[in-house]
Order: C-alpha cells, then sequence, then structure tokens
C-alpha cells in the first residue's frame, strides 16, 4: 500500500508546484478533493477525509490560461483564496546575496565542502543581470560556478561574467525557436553549451 501526497499531508501542507503544467483530467480530480476534502486511493472505492493547507505555486498568468481554456476556471477561483505575488527576481535585487548565501550553504553541506563567498564585484554583476530564468537560474549558476570555479573559497566575477552573457543571449534565442521543429531546438541548445564551455575553458589555468 503506498500513502498518497494528499493523505501524507493530512494535518499539515502540501505545495502543488507549477500548477498550471497539470493535464485536464488531473484538474477535474484535483478539485473534486478541494471541494469535498476526500480522495480515494487508486484500486479503492473508499473515501478518506483529509485536512490540508493547500499552496498552489506558477510562473504562468492563470487568468489568461483561464480565458485560454488550459485552466479550468472553477479550480482557478478555487485556489486562488490568498493570492500572494512575488515580484521576479530582476526586480528584487537585494534577495539576491542571500539566495545566494542560501544556494552555497546548500553545496557545501551537500558536497561536504567550504563554504565559498561571492566577492563584491561578482554580487554588483549578479545584480545588473535581468535573470530571464528567475531564482532557478540564479541557484544553476551558483551551482556551476562551485564546480568550475578555480580560486577556493570565493565566488569571482571573472568566472561569472560570461555566463551571464550568454545567458542573455540564450533568452532571445529560445524566443525565436518559437515554433520550430524540436530537432533545430535541439541543435541549437548543443551548440549554446558547447559555446558555454570553450568560454569557460578558456579561462581556467592550465595544468
Amino acid at each position: 500500500m503506498r500513502r498518497g501526497r494528499f493523505e501524507l499531508a493530512d494535518g499539515g501542507t502540501l505545495l502543488l508546484d507549477e500548477i498550471s503544467e497539470i493535464a485536464p483530467s488531473l484538474q477535474a480530480k484535483l478539485l473534486r478533493v478541494l471541494q469535498e476534502n476526500t480522495f480515494e486511493r487508486v484500486g479503492s472505492s473508499m473515501s478518506q477525509q483529509v485536512d490540508v493547507r493547500v499552496v498552489a505555486t506558477t510562473n504562468r498568468n492563470l487568468d489568461q490560461a483561464v480565458e485560454e481554456g488550459s485552466f479550468r476556471s472553477d479550480l482557478f477561483y478555487r485556489l486562488n483564496v490568498v493570492p500572494i505575488e512575488i515580484p521576479p527576481l530582476r526586480q528584487r535585487t537585494q534577495d539576491i546575496l542571500e539566495l545566494s548565501r542560501h544556494f552555497l550553504h546548500q553545496i557545501a553541506r551537500r558536497e561536504n565542502s567550504t563554504f565559498r563567498h561571492v566577492e563584491p564585484e561578482a554580487l554588483r554583476l549578479l545584480q545588473r543581470y535581468t535573470w530571464p530564468g528567475n531564482v532557478r537560474e540564479l541557484q544553476n549558476i551558483i551551482e556551476r560556478a562551485c564546480v568550475l570555479e578555480p580560486e577556493p573559497g570565493v565566488i569571482r566575477a571573472a568566472t561569472l561574467e560570461p555566463w551571464l552573457k550568454i545567458g542573455s543571449a540564450r533568452t532571445s534565442s529560445v524566443q525565436d525557436l518559437a515554433g520550430k521543429p524540436l530537432a533545430d531546438i535541439e541543435r541549437q541548445v548543443i551548440l549554446s553549451t558547447l559555446q558555454q564551455f570553450k568560454a569557460i575553458a578558456r579561462r581556467l589555468p592550465a595544468h
């Protein structure tokens, strides 16, 4: 017997990340659980009652998704009880230092390695970037720097700079690829990645 997420979260909080991406068939089932506070395990006909606080997140405009018909209006209104809008990272650059420290602490614990610090010039570079990928992109950049930064104990601007410039170009190229065949998109992503690592390799010291 396997317990589902709602059953595990009974009496607590359940996070539904990227709620806009669930299929229409699952939207109907989720609405029923939220309306009635009950569910059935797969293969069972017995209903179980739960008391769960639901937090749903999305980076899409759900009002627009409802108008387009890709998201159920009744589920939207059921979820949209206390809406909290978090501004994109580019509008709250004061959070970048704390978020970077958080990711650096996570990496140090996970890898059992020394905690790194972000040098002031590197922080200014991070705060000037537009972050089209938001917090997840920042996390990716910090993790990449920890792997490829040649200087111990620090994250330098010289290491970050080529990636952030490439990030801006990548955003533009992704928009240009909209509607193109998957093979063309895959080819462009591979080429961009190779260019990125060539730029990194040029900055690494020779051994």
